[in-house]
């Protein structure tokens, strides 16, 4: 490993005079100075880039013209690379023919047969351009079909929807009348005697159960006999045998865990799977996808009963997303890109736990080796998470070109040169995090600690 770590030359990044200007002039154009909270300025130290000017692979080059390993992907959702060719390709061919029309494109069809061949035991499916418009409209088929009020999800996860019925569980929910807040109800997640205790606490009254299928680890459990695939088809049984619809959401599982998801990974058959993220390689492509039964709830055929408004998006089936979903899929198909992508979380979960050990920080820094996703807990000297503790690893790794926020996503675009640079740029932070454990973060990292996004105040 050292002999492959000095041939590294790391980068010292230390201008962001143009971030800086953007920083200044975008909170009072854009309400939280971007387009999804998890990529503000309060998620970031002060000595970060403020705004991606150009992507390419596993690369990303920042306003200032600096260049980073990128470790987040378009929050999980670049899964073969950034301006991967053949998906520009199929998007760049679709454009000649226009993007949007009056009548479905042609392209709809074709997607909709592609995608469901991935998904035995799922009939139909409906796209739309982000993952809280497919989980609404999930739930809201379940209370349409089983009659039923109350939505259930874990209360540990940290996000399903923008929408009332999850941000009303959450410190964010100002602007949210409590009435409809009250309609959702939690239990402990992959926790079947929790689930279990929570039907019994609403009995009939619980049209859903909506959970992400695989997390990276499961320490809250206590249970070295836990395993997801027996948890989730109890799940799913506990959910029929009450009456109520079990959801698969695969918004970041899907494409990640296995092609497509979990679900086919188990072969599980939830009544509903929410999908999005990895689909179209960063393009904005969700979709919905359940059992005809429930699904064609909202559809336009069943003369003479009630109609369900499902989804309806002017932009849902916009063709370049279509096409950069369709190539995308083709390039799972044929290539190894679960086996390739797995490999490169698990390489560099290993080398990255061997320099916590070598560097005698196991008390303080986790690594959570799920291959496909490894993600880092960053703790302080009582062993407890720290925001601060974790925000000064992100500055230095930041510092050292590696745009990192605690996770690392691993791309079909990243190679073992990236994870040894990841490595390299990682042991060299933990030196500083080696003396800033002496004396307090605070003696090293400018500004003040990243935040929580679900946080009742600013």
């Amino acid at each position: 490993m050292k002999s492959k770590f000095n041939e590294i030359e790391l980068r010292n990044i230390t201008n962001f005079k143009v971030s800086d200007e953007y920083r200044k002039a975008i909170h009072n154009l854009i309400p939280g100075g971007s387009h999804t909270y998890s990529k503000g300025d309060d998620q970031f130290p002060i000595l970060s880039p403020a705004a991606i000017a150009r992507g390419k692979g596993s690369h990303i080059w920042d306003v200032d013209g600096n260049e980073f390993l990128d470790c987040s992907m378009g929050l999980t959702s670049v899964s073969l690379g950034h301006a991967y060719g053949s998906v520009l390709d199929a998007v760049k061919e679709e454009l000649e023919n226009g993007v949007n029309f009056q009548r479905p494109s042609v392209l709809e069809k074709e997607m909709a047969e592609t995608f469901l061949k991935l998904v035995p035991g799922h009939d139909m499916i409906k796209f739309s351009k982000n993952g809280s418009i497919v989980t609404t409209a999930a739930v809201k088929l379940a209370r349409a079909k089983t009659g039923r009020n109350l939505i259930a999800f874990p209360v540990d996860h940290p996000f399903y929807s923008y929408d009332d019925w999850f941000i009303g569980s959450t410190a964010c929910n100002k602007g949210i009348p409590e009435d409809i807040s009250k309609l959702s109800v939690t239990f402990e997640s992959f926790n079947i005697e929790s689930l279990k205790r929570m039907f019994e606490q609403y009995p009939n009254q619980i049209a859903c159960v909506i959970t992400e299928p695989e997390k990276g680890n499961y320490p809250h459990l206590n249970n070295s006999d836990f395993k997801v695939e027996a948890f989730l088809k109890e799940a799913i049984e506990l959910c029929h045998a009450n009456g109520a619809l079990f959801i698969a959401d695969e918004m970041v599982t899907g494409f990640k865990t296995d092609f497509p998801g979990t679900i086919t990974k188990f072969n599980l058959r939830p009544d509903m799977a929410t999908w999005g993220k990895g689909i179209a390689n960063g393009f904005s492509f969700c979709a919905l996808t359940g059992t005809k039964e429930v699904m064609e709830l909202g559809g336009i055929t069943r003369e003479g009963e009630e109609k369900v408004f499902l989804i309806s998006t002017t932009h849902g089936g916009e063709t370049h997303g279509l096409a950069a979903a369709i190539a995308t899929i083709r390039e799972y198909q044929e290539k190894d890109v679960i086996v390739h992508n797995h490999q490169i979380g698990k390489k560099l979960s290993d080398l990255c736990k061997r320099l916590v050990e070598e560097n005698e920080l196991t008390d303080y820094i986790e690594v959570v080796a799920a291959d496909w996703m490894p993600f880092f807990v960053f703790k302080d000297n009582n062993r407890a998470f720290s925001q601060g503790y974790r925000t000064l690893f992100m500055q230095e790794m930041i510092k050292r070109g590696v745009l990192f926020q605690g996770v690392f996503v691993p791309c079909f675009s990243h190679t073992e040169e990236d994870v040894y640079y990841f490595a390299k740029a990682f042991g060299e932070s933990l030196e500083i995090y080696k003396e800033a454990l002496k004396g307090g973060y605070e003696q090293f990292l400018i500004g003040n600690p990243a935040k929580a996004v679900f946080r009742k105040i600013l």
